[in-house]
């Protein structure tokens, strides 16, 4: 049996993601965005990389649509100069994604709406946002819905995560890694230390935030302080303190508490079977 899940039923209210820097132009363009009467739910950002968070959030109504192989929002609504990360690298980064949003660019910029077409933009609305200018930019984003292809989910089967992409702020610069090139995460206090094939890379996000996001991403707690990609667990031993794992040749070896033994070994034993 198969179940098509459409992302452009007319009987269900547009979900959107706001996003600029400047205060109040994202009240004003939160508020425009409320006031249309095809639009549900309206999430903000202040940045690309709070946007690019936002999608890939455990969030249950995002997490939801993600799972089923929809767009994380219908639309995202952003200003194109942002600090960081701009909001043309945003939408590059929104273009990679397996199920993009449309995109609206919302700006004082109006030499960059040649570029922002090229990126597949749906539309520029130039500032001030006024609440008839942006309607047509809704009514558009609908027009364009039903021109895409509805994904189609079989019932009971998991639709396979995209990977997702983790901002790193570096000097001034935002830095996009890959969350496949991380081995393991180690936790240090509100914040994260990612380690990747590359380095390492500390970003503000709690571990657990972290534990619920990836866990289908194949990846397991081993310790209140210790998160790894259960892939590259080549060893469950016995140390003088207790269990360890080894990661990869002798690269890592990380402690295992006893409260998270049972689960990892259960987890390992059922990685195994499945190949």
């Amino acid at each position: 049996m198969r179940l098509t899940v459409s992302a452009h039923d007319d009987t269900r209210q547009l979900l959107v993601l706001a996003v600029d820097d400047e205060p109040h132009g994202l009240a004003e363009l939160a508020h425009c965005l409320h006031n249309n009467a095809h639009v549900g739910t309206v999430l903000t950002a202040v940045d690309a990389s709070e946007a690019l968070g936002v999608l890939s959030s455990a969030e249950d109504e995002v997490r939801g649509r993600r799972e089923r192989g929809l767009p994380p929002v219908d639309a995202v609504f952003a200003d194109l100069q942002m600090p960081g990360l701009s909001g043309m690298e945003m939408a590059r980064v929104f273009a990679a994604l397996s199920a993009p949003p449309m995109l609206v660019f919302v700006t004082g910029h109006a030499h960059e709406a040649v570029n922002a077409f090229d990126l597949g933009a749906v539309d520029y609305v130039l500032k001030p946002c006024k609440q008839e200018r942006l309607d047509r930019a809704i009514k558009r984003v609908l027009e364009k819905m039903q021109t895409v292809p509805a994904p189609e989910t079989t019932v009971g089967e998991p639709v396979k995560n995209d990977d997702e992409v983790i901002p790193v702020e570096l000097a001034g610069t935002t830095k996009l890694i890959p969350r496949s090139t991380v081995r393991w995460v180690e936790a240090q206090g509100d914040y994260a230390r990612l380690f990747t094939t590359e380095g390492s890379h500390l970003v503000r996000i709690p571990l657990a935030q972290l534990e619920e996001r990836w866990e289908k991403a194949g990846f397991v707690r081993i310790h209140r302080s210790f998160l790894v990609a259960l892939p590259l667990i080549t060893e469950l031993r016995m140390g003088q303190g207790g269990y360890q794992v080894v990661i990869g040749n002798e690269e890592k070896v990380l402690p295992v508490s006893r409260r998270h033994t049972r689960e990892l070994k259960d987890r390992l034993v059922g990685s195994a079977r499945n190949g």
